[in-house]
């Protein structure tokens, strides 16, 4: 991203001294400084932004119409590649102040239809497009594309910035999900690596309530409609689900973005937004009995686990191929995610793993060696684990590694 200046500007003054004057040569430069100063922290809106929504009628496309309407105020050449009003009156108010490419009229078997025209699109290069709707599949014939986020990806490669917006049922990690609790066929799908590839999401939010009084105003579906819909996908648990999942998706997305900030900024402070559970584990016994209760303590808090297993030494025994790859499968079993890296210091790669990740609790299994092992060992690494996590603010769980006892042998079955 490149930085943009700011806009308007307050002038900070200290108490009982003047305004700095912006007439004089000194005002001006440092005006001019200040306006420096804040480019190189203020970065510029993304080229490729999309509106987030639960389900229609949320607001995505009028959130859309207000930005471009606010570019264009401000100097910015911008045009309405495709947008669907859906007969509403405000959404129409708004698609008459800005200018439209001209659709491309298409018939069907025995039907006409509009779809955007990419060419004419690519043909007008304005700065930025409103480009409605996603998911939405165009109609055979209409253009080299099948899809619309592919139109989409053709606008952004040609340099033109684009804002669009999809709901949370059309992502498709989620589609599936969204059939078995509403009982509708999601066929219009978008890749979930088209939408995380925007450099903007901003998710346009209303409480089921709302959103159902508005349908029964007539402002989301015609009138003839609402019934339906409010008895099937507009049920007050659908669009709760529905919210929910459009809320984690975006908290994922946000996730991601904060955790790469500060990889980038090396940071030496845990930031605790979330919880973030790691567990350290072995090919020693008990140490799935471990991995169970640190999965336990990330579930209680809500949190991520990520499983560490350093290698430090000879893994390579048959014994210990199979106790970690156990360990793996109960690692995908759990939900959680798995890490392997060699290190000759399994303290210092568990501390800098949760350095990176920003780990807010450790979770390890006390030590099984005496105190002379310690000694001439170079201590122990779970006091070493306590002392460093305790630097940077990371708690620690030292949890009793628990055998289980062996489970009795059942008769083999043989024959009938």
């Amino acid at each position: 991203m490149t930085s943009k200046p700011l806009g308007e500007r307050t002038e900070m003054t200290e108490p009982g001294t003047a305004p700095t004057s912006k007439g004089t040569d000194e005002g001006v430069s440092e005006a001019a400084a200040d306006e420096t100063d804040a480019t190189d922290v203020v970065e510029a809106a993304g080229h490729f932004r999309i509106y987030l929504g639960a389900a229609a009628g949320v607001g995505k496309t009028y959130a859309m119409l207000s930005e471009g309407r606010r570019r264009r105020s401000r100097g910015t050449d911008v045009v309405i590649g495709f947008v669907e009003c859906h007969r509403r009156h405000f959404t129409e108010e708004l698609c008459d102040e800005l200018e439209a490419v001209p659709r491309l009229s298409v018939d069907y078997r025995g039907s006409r239809f509009e779809e955007m025209d990419l060419d004419a699109v690519l043909a007008r290069q304005p700065k930025l497009a409103l480009i409605d709707e996603l998911a939405h599949t165009n109609v055979p014939g209409s253009g080299r594309h099948e899809k619309r986020w592919q139109d989409v990806l053709e606008v952004l490669h040609a340099g033109i910035d684009v804002i669009s917006t999809v709901n949370i049922q059309h992502l498709e990690s989620i589609a599936d999900a969204v059939e078995q609790m509403t009982g509708a066929q999601v066929r219009e799908r978008v890749p979930d690596w088209v939408v995380r590839q925007a450099d903007q999401i901003e998710l346009v939010d209303s409480s089921p309530e709302a959103l159902r009084r508005r349908m029964l105003h007539g402002n989301i579906y015609p009138k003839e409609k609402v019934p339906q819909a409010l008895t099937h996908f507009f049920r007050t648990d659908n669009l709760i689900a529905l919210r929910e999942l459009a809320l984690r998706f975006l908290a994922d997305e946000t996730e991601e973005e904060l955790l790469d900030h500060l990889r980038r900024h090396r940071t030496q402070v845990v930031w605790e937004t979330t919880e973030r559970i790691m567990v350290a584990v072995t090919a020693a016994p008990g140490t799935d009995v471990l991995l169970r209760r640190a999965a336990r303590i990330a579930a209680r808090v809500k949190g991520e686990l990520d499983v560490v297993h350093v290698i430090s030494g000879d893994a390579t025994g048959h014994g210990n191929q199979q106790e970690i790859a156990r360990l793996q499968q109960l690692t995908t079993d759990l939900g959680a995610r798995w890490h392997e890296m060699p290190d000759t210091d399994p303290a210092g790669a568990l501390i800098g793993f949760a350095r990176e990740h920003q780990i807010t609790q450790i979770v390890i299994g006390s030590s099984h060696r005496s105190r002379w092992q310690e000694l001439t060992g170079g201590g122990s690494i779970v006091r070493r684990i306590i002392r460093e996590a305790g630097n940077v603010g990371i708690d620690v769980h030292v949890i009793a590694r628990r055998e289980l006892p062996p489970a009795e042998a059942e008769p083999e079955v043989t024959g009938e």
